[in-house]
Order: structure tokens, then sequence, then C-alpha cells
């Protein structure tokens, strides 16, 4: 169970095979998503949220048809629509990698709309403020919670994504999960491929468990502004 020997020697084989090129490129994949897809995300988690589409129903149904179908029969499909339109690969891995993360943002978002009340957006418009002024500055300040959900959510999918970047990728957008694919079906190196995958897995476990970390700071600040007789009483 345990390892015959101690070392470096799989990590620097795993440098020396494009780690540091393949997660800078999964870094900034997963960031673009999550940049592109939290807002729209959110405007679809609204109109379910609230209520705001004459058919939310449908709107949800939508939404989950990338998540029902098989991602490898989607990503086909698109890619003879894409070539024929000659969408460089880079972008086409993007947009289809959104419309896969839209339907995590979307119910992330419509949790948090859901359990706001639309009174806020209300009494701002009342105060003097335009629609605009009162979903940034009332509204969307009381979703950061579902808003941090859904960017992370969307994160993850760019990050961790395999077949759409291989296929749409064309095999030049190498990020780590493809790096890892491709040394674990042919370099036979176990202890190499064993350090790629948790230079894989590794920096979204530290990122949930930041945010853990941070979303109980902020309950324990919150509880303790509420109840302040509380926190000052000794018993």
């Amino acid at each position: 169970m345990l390892p015959q020997e101690w070392g470096l020697r799989p990590w620097r084989e795993a440098v020396s095979s494009g780690l540091a090129p393949a997660a800078a490129r999964s870094l900034v994949l997963g960031l673009v998503v999550a940049a592109v897809a939290t807002p729209l995300g959110a405007l679809a988690g609204r109109a379910i949220g609230w209520r705001e589409a004459r058919r939310p129903a449908l709107v949800a149904l939508v939404l989950l048809l990338p998540v029902l179908l098989p991602p490898f029969a989607v990503s086909m499909g698109l890619d003879v629509v894409l070539l024929r339109l000659h969408v460089p690969g880079a972008v086409a891995t993007v947009a289809v990698l959104v419309v896969f993360a839209l339907p995590y943002c979307a119910y992330s978002t419509a949790a948090g709309y859901a359990a706001l009340d639309r009174e806020v957006e209300e009494q701002a418009r009342c105060l003097g403020a335009t629609p605009g002024q009162a979903r940034r500055r009332a509204t969307l300040p009381a979703l950061t919670s579902s808003l941090t959900v859904a960017a992370v959510l969307a994160f993850l999918v760019g990050w961790s994504d395999y077949v759409v970047t291989l296929l749409l990728g064309g095999g030049q957008l190498v990020t780590l999960p493809v790096l890892l694919g491709s040394a674990a079906s042919g370099s036979g190196n176990e202890p190499a491929v064993a350090a790629l995958a948790v230079a894989t897995a590794l920096p979204p476990l530290l990122l949930l468990v930041v945010l853990g970390l941070a979303a109980r700071h902020r309950s324990r600040r919150t509880h303790a502004t509420a109840h302040p007789a509380e926190e000052m009483d000794p018993r």
C-alpha cells in the first residue's frame, strides 16, 4: 500500500511533460467559462426563481438538456457545426462548456432568487434608484452566496473537462485533464500519471475548502451581528 521509495522524480517528469502550461490553460479556461456562464445563469435563475418567464418549466427543461444528453454526443454534433462555421477551437470549446455550465449556474442562482423577496428591488426603486441600480445595489449583494456557488461550479466545469476540450480543441488546447488522459493512455509511467492526477484534483479541492471556511466565517459574523448579546454574555 505504501510507496517503495520516496522522491520528487515523478513530479519532475510531470513538469517536463508540460504540467505548468497545461495548468495555466486549465485555469484560464475555467475562469473564462465562469465569467461568461455566471451572469447568463443569473439571468436564467432570475426568470426561474422569480417566475418572470411565461413558462418557467419550459425554461428549466431547456437548461437541463445539456446535462441530460451525453456530453460526447453533444460535442460530436456541435463539432461538425462549428467546423462548418470556421469557429476557432478555443472559442468553440468555451462556448460549449458555457452551455454545459449554464444549468448549474441557473439553478444555483434560482434558489437564491426564490429565497429573496422581490420587494427588495421595489423598495430600492421607491427610494429613487434606477432598475439597473436596484439590481446592482440591492439584489446582487443579497445573492452573493448563490453567485459564488454558481461561479465555482462553472469554473469546475471548465477546469475538469476532458471530452469537449479534446474534441473541439483539436489537440491544440492541452489542459491538465487532456494531458493526464494522454499520459495515462500512452506513457505507462504510473508515478508521473499519479503526479498529474494529484495536480488536476488538488486545486478544486483546495478551492472548495477555502470557500467552506469563508462561508463558515461569514456565518459566524452574521450570527454575531444578529445576536450581539449572546456574544458578550460569558455564559
